[in-house]
């Protein structure tokens, strides 16, 4: 075998290796991501706003995705489907950020700043996927409803971009 290709098939084990690293990185922020907006939700969502029932958390994607007469008609079903909407977003968006955290990091940026952008980025690009597939969604004209979710989604996105940030410094 000539060197460059030694050289070549070498570079591109290393990438291999590298985007497997993230891909991992990724599911296991958008994991522990996934679990502390919950844990926010549960604080703040229910036990200070009221908004819901700590029960409503795990069923609320399922209402949001499909619509209230939906995740009605589901019953205990609504649970697992909500848990498995939720998850496989968190876990999407952080291989997402994983992916796109290296180009950030050779300019210099620190991930907690990323993170705050990227997550108004994921209320912005969520919110208006729930607005085109359903119309059981809150008013997301209403300054509380954008406060509430940027504030949820910031719980979201700085502990995945820590954790991403630390596995793949």
């Amino acid at each position: 075998m000539s060197t460059y290709a030694a050289n070549d098939l070498a570079r591109s084990d290393a990438v291999s290796s590298d985007r497997g690293l993230a891909i991992r990185a990724g599911l296991m922020g958008g994991l522990l991501g996934g679990v502390i907006i919950w844990i926010y939700e549960a604080i703040v969502w229910v036990g200070v706003q009221h908004l819901m029932p700590l029960a409503g958390i795990p069923r609320n994607a399922t209402g949001l995705v499909f619509g209230k007469g939906v995740q009605d008609s589901l019953g205990a079903i609504a649970y697992v489907v909500g848990t498995g909407i939720h998850f496989v977003f968190a876990l999407a968006w952080g291989v997402v950020f994983a992916l796109i955290w290296p180009y950030f990091r050779r300019r210099g940026y620190e991930a907690t700043l990323v993170a705050l952008f990227f997550a108004v980025v994921l209320w912005i690009v969520m919110h208006v996927a729930i607005a085109v597939v359903s119309s059981n969604h809150p008013d997301y004209l209403d300054p509380m409803v954008i406060i509430g979710g940027f504030m949820s989604h910031f719980f979201y996105a700085v502990p995945l971009a820590l954790y991403v940030k630390h596995r793949l410094g």
